[in-house]
């Protein structure tokens, strides 16, 4: 117990490792491959995560040199509201962004979706129906996915509907990541979620996302939430203030590499 405990204290306090204990909904990695080991990598096993922690912490060297990049991404919908005025909004601060949209959701509101494309938007597979696909089989899985895509695919054809995909509520186990994997995925999670799938108000959102900045970044939000979209002039300010660029998702992974983003360094905005 005493050399476990002395593992933490190190992962504490050295090289930022202090993040796999903190803000329990980034524990997961922000991104998966299709090349990766999800089972050495991402194993749920204390000790061997104890021994990432540490082993990064004391090879990655000085993190400071972490790019300076944001990727704003926003799961669900698309809405008929509250889609069409983050989009209006996103035009006004000149921000590109990524929608994880919902198959189903898609297909009721078509317009929508080809707006996001014609918006200069980028456009991910959330799954069709929006299921919690830890409880799936493989089979189930791969389903979802597929007619997600193949819905998305039909309505706006950016290239990121077949390679980029978001589990719902980010729940998965080994079995989904290699499911989503052999389809040739990305499963793009995030290094920050805002909170604002809960009932955040605008400002609680604003400190969140600027308490907790990293670089790379990438921040979970929702579609569907109007103090999200109300938070967003004032983050992109200081963001910008800070020096970050922002991007799309997908240019973000090809523009950093992918053990950037799943040991991000910590920023002050």
């Amino acid at each position: 117990m005493k050399i476990i405990s002395a593992i933490v204290l190190a992962a504490l306090v050295v090289g930022g490792g202090w993040r796999v204990f903190v803000h329990k909904s980034n524990l997961k990695p922000a991104l998966v491959t299709p090349v990766m080991d999800v089972h050495n990598e991402f194993s749920d096993d204390l000790p061997a995560r104890m021994y990432r922690v540490t082993h990064e912490a004391g090879s990655s060297g000085d993190r400071s040199d972490r790019p300076k990049l944001i990727a704003l991404t926003f799961d669900d919908g698309p809405y008929p509201i509250f889609t069409p005025l983050l989009l209006d909004e996103l035009r006004a601060l000149h921000v590109p962004a990524t929608f994880f949209l919902i198959g189903r959701d898609a297909e009721q509101w078509p317009e929508l979706t080809r707006r996001i494309e014609s918006d200069g938007d980028e456009i991910a597979d959330h799954t069709y129906s929006h299921p919690n696909l830890d409880q799936e089989t493989a089979d189930q899985v791969r389903a979802e996915v597929l007619r997600g895509r193949d819905v998305l695919w039909n309505l706006a054809h950016d290239p990121s509907v077949n390679t980029l995909m978001r589990p719902p509520h980010g729940r998965y186990t080994e079995g989904t990541l290699r499911t989503v994997q052999s389809l040739g995925y990305k499963v793009v999670l995030w290094t920050d979620d805002s909170g604002d799938w809960r009932t955040l108000t605008t400002e609680q959102i604003e400190k969140h996302m600027l308490q907790h900045a990293t670089a790379p970044e990438i921040v979970l939000l929702h579609s569907g939430k109007l103090a999200t979209i109300e938070a967003l002039p004032t983050v992109v300010e200081h963001f910008r203030r800070a020096g970050y660029e922002f991007v799309t998702a997908g240019e973000l992974i090809r523009r950093v590499q992918a053990g950037d983003i799943n040991h991000p360094a910590r920023r002050s905005v």
